[in-house]
């Protein structure tokens, strides 16, 4: 009797390890190959795994080999060039290969075993009926669901490129809604399309070209010289340099040569944008990809990607996990973003790692920001990087003036200096508009007793919860808890309760008071949670109809708001004296972006920042010298006290609902770290994290630190699967983060 085959699978679970099992006699004309899915018992459960590799032996006897249930694929979906990037990343990251493989498919591969893309189906007012809006609303009177369905898919009406609501956002709405939509569609009151996965452009001949200034034109040269070979290029540009006229002419040229470009952004909100941008101006096809598209979309754009079937991919950090047959540029906007990288599960870098499938593929890469981390401006010191410098603006303006507002001893009026609000009504005064930045969501950072100091925490957390009070409820931003605000002192009674600090909400309050004909808009998480609800703030803040934006980070990162005038940072004091050495940095990169939303087009641009602490270096570098400058003392100091880029970090993450479990555990893995020669690597801890209790759970960790990444890596590949074996380890929840973004 032949032998069975006997395939390496990669399966999703939390264990170190791949799993070996045999395929089926009636297999046995099929061509398996790497990257292919399979589905496989896996314990009491039937998991989608990923073939690795076919072996002829396994070191587990053939009598306890399980069979393969089905091979789902009959091509692989993942190219090599993928499995070598997944293979790559699982090591570097320490992670469990099956997870890693998990998280580079698309959900709808992990939960179908069909790989035949879907498209989904949407609905969306019919503009061709004669009839208004308030006609129609009149007639269905007497049908009030389809009233409702109606109004609901005509507030989702804002925008061209986003129209119309699918299932998925019909049932998060409201319920009961298809015999409402089926009666709208009789009616011909809506209509029902399916939207395509491949945007095409709607370039016109007759578009002026963009004249390129000569830094411009000296980066796309140079870069466009060594296309055929990889190289890092880091484009250094102030804010409003067009940065992106640059991406736009060099994508221009890889889609002359019928290569593919893959553009990574930091966050969702600003993947419309660009998209429209590159749209109007290429004449190629475009596809996105973003946690905010439904399952089926998201995998009809990356089915369309892999299949060579568009030439542009936009998306964010997930992105760099699709398969792209010609790929021949990748740019990563906004390079410095912490969002690229991955907080929980597979904790991976997707700037980093698009630098190495850069590598791997022998292409270019070109990192776009305003304010580089202090890793790639090491890089560029040390001459692995190229840099090319944008130092002036694209349209020859001035940078903004940037000017400090000292706090102390100053009358505030929630939060915002006399000085200020009189700057605000003179730029409103002069046709300007208005961008107030705290990073802050919600009404008031907590409430308190004033009688005997009680204050609002969080019951799961070592935090306060935050009062939201359009909704009169209380916010935990750390575990997510909820509950209502209250009336009276939970320890004494009394009513005398105050709303300590501000948040956003607290500020368009303010200002709508101060300024009732000035429509205030507040864009942060909480307000643009309804579909469509963010587009639509993006689009009245460019025409001009809000005069005032009030917003946390959101609109920090690469929005372009050509009538700004003024942008004023209201809190910045928390971030100087931060626990986390990154802390820094983090508000140099900050404070300089949403500096540069100011004086982007003819008007000349004013920044106004609010401190109690105007002395303090930071502020200081930063106003008379800019971000290059701190940047070089920063890195400095990094470098004198041995911390990254000096060296290597990774951090053995531990929690339990029992303090006493998680301390246990990382005291046997402290011990086992120190069983073996771990010369020139400092292990600090174990340690309480800097919160040491988080939705319910106690946080403790070990760092560690190397200026040799090599031994770094030598001591997590034999320590991980040792720690898999301590009896602690079952009543705990423990995780390794290669490269932290941050301590915490």
């Amino acid at each position: 009797m032949p032998q069975q085959r006997i395939l390496k699978i990669a399966v999703p679970c939390p264990l170190y390890k791949t799993f070996d099992y045999l395929l089926p006699f009636f297999y046995d004309d099929t061509t398996v190959q790497a990257g292919m899915r399979v589905r496989v018992p896996f314990g009491r459960q039937k998991l989608v795994g990923i073939i690795i590799e076919e072996i002829q032996n396994s070191d587990v006897p053939p009598e306890k080999l399980k069979s393969i249930i089905s091979v789902l694929d009959s091509t692989s979906l993942l190219s090599k060039e993928i499995l070598k990037l997944l293979l790559w990343a699982a090591r570097y990251y320490v992670h469990p290969l099956g997870e890693v493989f998990q998280t580079a498919l698309p959900v709808y591969l992990r939960n179908n075993d069909d790989a035949a893309p879907l498209l989904t189906e949407f609905w969306r007012i019919n503009n061709t009926s004669s009839m208004t809006q308030d006609n129609v609303l009149q007639i269905l009177k007497r049908a009030p669901k389809q009233q409702q369905i109606y109004q609901l898919l005509s507030d989702n009406d804002i925008c061209e490129a986003d129209k119309g609501l699918d299932a998925d956002s019909l049932n998060t709405i409201t319920d009961n809604w298809r015999t409402a939509i089926k009666g709208l569609l009789e009616k011909q009151l809506i209509e029902q399309y399916v939207k395509p996965a491949v945007l095409l452009s709607d370039r016109t001949a007759s578009e002026r070209p963009i004249v390129l200034n000569n830094e411009q034109i000296s980066a796309i040269r140079t870069i466009e010289s060594h296309t055929q070979q990889h190289a890092v290029h880091v484009l250094n540009g102030i804010t409003g340099s067009g940065k992106t006229e640059v991406y736009l002419a060099l994508c221009e040229s890889m889609l002359t040569a019928s290569k593919q470009v893959l553009i990574l952004v930091p966050e969702i909100g600003l993947t419309p944008q660009l998209t429209q941008r590159f749209l109007e101006r290429l004449n190629t096809t475009v596809v996105v990809l973003h946690s905010a598209m439904n399952d089926r979309q998201r995998y009809a754009a990356w089915h369309a990607a892999a299949n060579n079937q568009a030439q542009l991919i936009i998306g964010t950090r997930s992105s760099i996990f699709t398969p792209l047959p010609q790929l021949g540029l990748i740019i990563i906007d906004e390079e410095h973003d912490g969002s690229y990288k991955q907080q929980d599960g597979f904790r991976y870098n997707a700037r980093d790692l698009a630098i190495l499938r850069a590598k791997n593929h022998n292409i270019p890469i070109v990192l776009g920001s305003a304010t580089p981390s202090l890793e790639s401006l090491n890089n560029i010191n040390e001459r692995r990087y190229e840099v090319h410098y944008l130092k002036q603006r694209a349209n020859k303006k001035q940078l903004p003036r940037i000017q400090l507002i000292n706090l102390c001893n100053q009358k505030l009026h929630e939060g915002m200096a006399e000085t200020l609000l009189d700057k605000i009504k003179q730029h409103l005064q002069q046709q300007g508009q208005v961008l107030l930045f705290i990073n802050r969501r919600g009404f008031a950072p907590l409430l308190m007793c004033h009688d005997c100091g009680w204050t609002t925490n969080c019951l799961r957390c070592d935090a306060h919860m935050t009062y939201h009070k359009r909704r009169k409820q209380l916010h935990c931003h750390h575990c997510g808890s909820q509950r209502a605000a209250p009336d009276n002192c939970e320890q004494c009674g009394s009513s005398n309760i105050l709303a300590i600090g501000a948040g956003t909400e607290r500020i368009e309050q303010c200002l709508q008071s101060y300024f009732p004909d000035i429509q205030v808009s507040r864009i942060d998480r909480d307000s643009t949670r309804n579909k469509g609800s963010l587009q639509d703030k993006l689009e009245k803040a460019h025409s001009g109809e809000s005069g005032i934006l009030v917003g946390t980070q959101m609109l920090a990162k690469g929005h372009d708001f050509p009538n700004v005038t003024l942008v004023a940072v209201l809190d910045t004091d928390q971030a100087l004296f931060s626990a986390d050495f990154r802390a820094s940095e983090h508000l140099a990169q900050l404070i300089t972006q949403v500096s540069g939303r100011a004086g982007r087009a003819e008007k000349i641009g004013e920044v106004l920042i609010q401190t109690h602490h105007p002395e303090h270096p930071l502020l200081q570098t930063l106003i008379h010298h800019g971000y290059q400058s701190f940047a070089e003392a920063a890195l400095k100091e990094r470098q004198a006290a041995g911390l990254p880029p000096a060296s290597h970090l990774a951090i053995l993450r531990c929690e339990s609902v029992e303090a006493r479990a998680a301390q246990t555990f990382l005291d046997h893995a402290a011990e086992q770290a120190h069983q073996v020669d771990n010369t020139g690597i400092e292990l600090f801890g174990p340690i309480s994290a800097p919160m040491e209790r988080r939705a319910g759970r106690y946080r403790y960790q070990i760092m560690l630190q190397s200026s040799d990444r090599k031994r770094l890596h030598q001591l997590l590949s034999w320590w991980v699967p040792q720690l898999q074996q301590l009896a602690s380890a079952r009543k705990v929840r423990w995780s390794i983060d290669v490269d932290p973004y941050d301590t915490f």
